[in-house]
């Protein structure tokens, strides 16, 4: 695999979201965690069925240890799956309380508007943000504050 061996930086279309969702292990209970966590119907069932359903609004995700980060073109298409009867997050999620589960899990949802975000890549592959969306090469006078496009409100 040749890496770009620049600075490269991501962009993406219009707001966004990004979704981080992890759980706590128990090394004592591999198998009950994994059931927990909804066997083999859990997370890498429902990201492959996202991937298999681009219209269900994933853009890309990272599949990490013990966090996961996903990129939703909306939280409208994040709360659709969730709530979805025939997707398979509902069944997942019901198992997991009718279990009385003990494994800890946890999500965290942000709402990312347009050119509010940066991302830097150096000798990597696309990753992240950048392959939810696209990389670009990345000028070497380039500031923090000018790829933030951030608009600083006047205080009274």
């Amino acid at each position: 695999m040749t890496l770009p061996q620049q600075r490269m930086t991501a962009e993406i279309d219009g707001d966004f979201v990004v979704f981080l969702i992890g759980a706590r292990f128990d090394p004592r209970h591999p198998v009950r965690t994994f059931r927990d966590l909804g066997g083999r119907r859990g997370m890498r069932y429902m990201l492959d069925h996202l991937t298999a359903h681009p219209e269900k609004g994933l853009l890309g995700y990272t599949f990490g240890f013990p966090v996961i980060v996903q990129y939703w073109r909306s939280f409208d298409h994040l709360e659709a799956f969730a709530r979805d009867r025939d997707d398979p997050h509902a069944e997942a999620w019901r198992n997991y309380f009718r279990r009385n589960a003990r494994t800890g899990i946890w999500h965290e949802t942000y709402l990312v508007r347009a050119g509010e975000y940066e991302a830097i890549y150096g000798n990597m592959p696309e990753f992240g943000l950048g392959k939810a969306g696209r990389t670009v090469p990345l000028a070497e006078s380039s500031q923090a504050r000018h790829r933030l496009r951030r608009r600083e409100t006047a205080t009274s």
